[in-house]
């Protein structure tokens, strides 16, 4: 099993980073908010799952150990292959995903496609335990969504706005709804 990995970025796609180390390639699935923190050329240090399938093996990279934690709880539930677990990573950072599992927010795990209400209510009952106190990150989380949603409501797809919104809320001290979307549509509108 590959474990971690290091080496230079050779290429950025969409999801995924191209990793060559020891003269060898790899391409490893990533979350957006991981493709924007990463430059072509520049050195790469990721925490991988590797994923065994009949017709492949495939890569998940992470850059902290408690994404891939949370990463390997999310493959534990029936239903959720990698990819979908990816999926719900790319919609909020960890501890923000585990905030809404606390209290039981199950609607916003439905905004992740291919998430219906039936299995984000199932993720919510069997993570509810297991994911450990966020130590105040409640409000970060719903200023997250609300921004989102209010970003989604002004025309955006949230696949563009996904990866701002996390940037932006991690950045700032005291992130509020209101200055996540300001500073989201200057970014967004290019000024």
């Amino acid at each position: 099993m590959i474990g971690h990995i290091e080496g230079k970025i050779l290429r950025k796609e969409d999801r995924a980073l191209l990793i060559t180390t020891g003269g060898v390639g790899y391409i490893v699935f990533v979350t957006p908010s991981t493709v924007l923190a990463s430059k072509t050329g520049g050195d790469a240090s990721l925490f991988t799952h590797l994923s065994v399938k009949e017709n492949a093996l495939e890569l998940y990279g992470f850059l902290l150990l408690e994404e891939l934690a949370f990463f390997r709880l999310l493959i534990g539930i029936s239903g959720i292959g990698p990819k979908s677990a990816q999926n719900i990573l790319a919609l909020a950072d960890h501890k923000t995903l585990a905030s809404a599992i606390r209290r039981g927010d199950s609607a916003y795990l439905t905004k992740v496609s291919g998430i219906g209400k039936k299995l984000s209510e199932k993720i919510v009952l069997e993570l509810k335990e297991k994911v450990g106190d966020s130590g105040g990150s409640d409000d970060v989380s719903r200023a997250e969504s609300e921004a989102l949603l209010a970003l989604e409501a002004l025309g955006y797809a949230a696949r563009d706005t996904r990866a701002v919104v996390q940037t932006i809320a991690k950045e700032t001290a005291r992130p509020t709804a209101q200055l996540i979307i300001r500073r989201a549509l200057q970014t967004l509108g290019g000024n």
